[in-house]
């Protein structure tokens, strides 16, 4: 166990909670999802956060909550999945996919915290990259290694890249989600629009 978070399945409540503010989570095969929502129970349990609802999405986008942009980038990494196999015929492992879409950020709700109105980092967590801390909770939470691997290196700023369709889909929903929250923060500059 880390002093960056503990894994605690949660009680049933909390499990239904997570499953609902995630409704693509009954798409997993039921033993990936177990672990999925394990995860998703462990990081809002060892955050700041009492509720899924408050956690916030990014520094640049405060009041943007994280589930929606989780969602987004699981509906729109579906149909990117499916348009891949139906115009390219290009096949993709739907459960890896589904559940790095829905696990891709989950360490934001431990690298972040609200101060007020505020998103700051979490100082307990300062210093992580994104990405990382998600990676070790996922490995630790027993999913598997694609998934930890997609998570692990699916930011823009990670030193190295994951190869395969799963990675190239989860880039593109990423981003796309990413802009929309950007577009909607004020002062904030989407990433389709940066030089």
């Amino acid at each position: 166990m880390s002093a960056l978070y503990a894994i605690r399945a949660g009680d049933p409540g909390q499990r239904r909670e997570v499953t609902a503010a995630m409704p693509r989570l009954a798409e997993l095969a039921p033993g990936l999802r177990e672990k999925a929502v394990t995860a998703w129970v462990s990081a809002w349990l060892s955050s700041t956060h009492s509720t899924l609802e408050q956690m916030p999405y990014s520094l640049q986008a405060p009041d943007y909550r994280l589930l929606d942009h989780t969602n987004e980038v699981a509906d729109a990494g579906i149909l990117l999945a499916d348009y891949a196999y139906a115009r390219w015929s290009v096949a993709l492992d739907q459960d890896i996919l589904l559940a790095a879409l829905l696990l891709h950020d989950i360490d934001k709700a431990l690298l972040y915290t609200r101060v007020g109105t505020d998103v700051a980092p979490d100082p307990s967590r300062a210093g992580l990259p994104h990405g990382v801390l998600g990676a070790m909770l996922l490995k630790e939470a027993g999913l598997p290694d694609q998934v930890v691997a997609l998570v692990g290196t699916h930011t823009t700023t990670s030193p190295v890249r994951n190869d395969g369709p799963e990675a190239w889909v989860l880039h593109y929903a990423d981003l796309f989600a990413c802009d929309h929250a950007f577009r909607l923060a004020t002062g904030t500059v989407p990433f389709f629009q940066r030089v």
